[in-house]
């Protein structure tokens, strides 16, 4: 049996969520390099007796997905989330913000003295912020998925259900 309904009906779900997905990242305007948008994927395995599909992104979407604790907790914008900064070692190096910043039209600025504010005092800043408020949670993914999930049980059995029927088809004849 090749399953090729089933196949199909988890190929659709997983093209959903991930259209959903790039959707909300763009909508957000959380998609400043693209470089996580392009890493969206999935793979569906249809085995004998089972089947599995994954979900695939660049290692930070999660933190962009389900936010992260800052180390202050008093001034922390994510509470619930699962993952937390810890530890003076544990905050983003200011040198990953450097593209950010350029693609954001974040050159040297000047503070409320005038004085002017170089870009590497700028990714310092911005990175210590990070590290104290934390990352709030966008659920880019999370919610096309928890969507497109909810009408998945009846695809997938309306879908399994036909490659049966193809199945005792092809065993009888």
């Amino acid at each position: 049996m090749d399953y090729k309904e089933t196949k199909k009906a988890l190929n659709a779900f997983a093209k959903k969520v991930i259209r959903e997905s790039k959707k909300n990242l763009n909508s957000q305007k959380i998609n400043a390099s693209g470089r996580l948008a392009k890493s969206l994927g999935y793979d569906v395995n249809i085995f004998p007796n089972s089947f599995s599909l994954s979900f695939e992104m660049e290692d930070y979407g999660k933190f962009i997905d389900k936010g992260v604790q800052g180390a202050d907790s008093a001034k922390s914008v994510n509470k619930t989330s699962p993952y937390k900064y810890t530890g003076r070692f544990k905050m983003i190096p200011p040198s990953s913000l450097d593209k950010w910043v350029i693609s954001k039209g974040i050159g040297g600025v000047r503070d409320e003295k005038g004085r002017f504010i170089k870009r590497q005092s700028l990714k310092y800043a911005i990175a210590t912020s990070i590290y104290q408020k934390g990352i709030r949670a966008s659920m880019f993914f999370t919610k096309p998925f928890e969507r497109a999930f909810k009408g998945l049980p009846e695809d997938l059995i309306e879908a399994y259900a036909l490659d049966v029927e193809d199945l005792l088809e092809f065993t009888t004849k």
